[in-house]
């Protein structure tokens, strides 16, 4: 019996080895065949013409990506969460992104969530085993006790990580709406999600680093799930960051000429103003756009959750 358990194990691994090596993304590249001969110029080149094609691949899923960012905008919308799960660089790209809403849109960190196998110290550090245990997978995002009103995206370049998997698979069993991010087309993951983004970007320049164009790729999606979902959702205005905290003396910079922008005023003036907001940009451009008090204006931001064109309309006397 143990004596073929192991054989099983076994052929189940040489398995798993002979279909990565058939992944898109851990194929040879021709195109940088001899790299270790070539000069600090030919490389750059080399990798950043491979780097041109990532663009049009995530072209080709542009239809999906829409398809997910109104999932997310209408699962955030009725209070839900975005929670991204990964391992090793996609783990790592999904914590980037969850970690830099909270500054750029001005929402609270519990909207935009990430899981990666290993936890926290996985950031800094490899932990490699782990994204191979599919137990642990449900176990993390059991902890995050996912519903029908969040949305779990699984991000995994291959498309076959077992800790991003078995997530996606418990967290759509609950209920919650899911979306795979995916560099090989007919994976697992994406078969398992309820919308599977694939950026088939190939072969790596060095086979199999899939933080390369694979890991572009990823960026570039995860950048338009937040950014568009959070624009759907009211936290830009036009086409500017008017959510963000003046913290430091470049954001204070840049909040003045969001609001030269937005407003029409001179620098003096725009300064003026956000002081009279006490630094915050969203109040004084509702406060100058509807005209009313600071007062009037940060009740009509509350009103409408810190989105700045409801706010206006909601502050501008009727």
């Amino acid at each position: 019996m143990k004596r073929d358990a192991s054989k099983r194990k076994t052929l189940n691994r040489r398995t798993k080895t002979v279909e990565l090596r058939h992944l898109g993304t851990e194929k040879t590249n021709s195109a940088s065949i001899d790299l270790d001969r070539k000069s600090a110029l030919e490389i750059a080149r080399i990798i950043n013409a491979e780097d041109a094609n990532v663009a049009a691949a995530v072209k080709g899923a542009l239809r999906q990506i829409a398809q997910a960012i109104e999932l997310i905008a209408a699962a955030l919308s009725q209070g839900g969460r975005l929670i991204y799960v990964g391992t090793g660089t996609s783990g790592r790209i999904a914590a980037l992104d969850a970690v830099e809403c909270p500054p750029t849109f001005d929402v609270n960190p519990r909207m935009v969530q990430f899981i990666i196998a290993g936890g926290p110290k996985a950031l800094e550090a490899a932990v490699e085993a782990d994204e191979d245990s599919r137990e642990l997978g449900r176990k993390e995002i059991a902890k995050k006790k996912p519903t029908k009103k969040d949305v779990v995206i699984g991000i995994a370049a291959s498309g076959r990580t077992p800790f991003t998997i078995a997530a996606i698979k418990y967290a759509r069993a609950h209920g919650a709406k899911t979306v795979a991010v995916v560099c090989n087309p007919h994976s697992t993951l994406g078969k398992a999600a309820h919308v599977a983004i694939v950026a088939d970007v190939g072969a790596e320049v060095v086979a199999g680093s899939t933080r390369m164009k694979a890991g572009t790729a990823q960026k570039m999606i995860l950048n338009m799930l937040s950014t568009g979902a959070m624009t759907r959702l009211g936290y830009v205005y036009g086409n500017l960051m008017v959510n963000l905290h003046t913290k430091n003396e470049k954001l204070a910079e840049r909040g003045v000429g969001i609001l030269e922008e937005a407003v029409g005023l001179n620098h003096a003036a725009a300064r003026k103003l956000l002081a009279a907001a006490g630094g915050r940009v969203p109040l004084a451009l509702v406060m100058s756009k509807a005209g009313v008090s600071r007062a009037h204006a940060a009740a009509a931001l509350k009103a409408s959750q810190g989105q700045v064109r409801r706010a206006i309309a909601l502050a501008k006397p009727k």
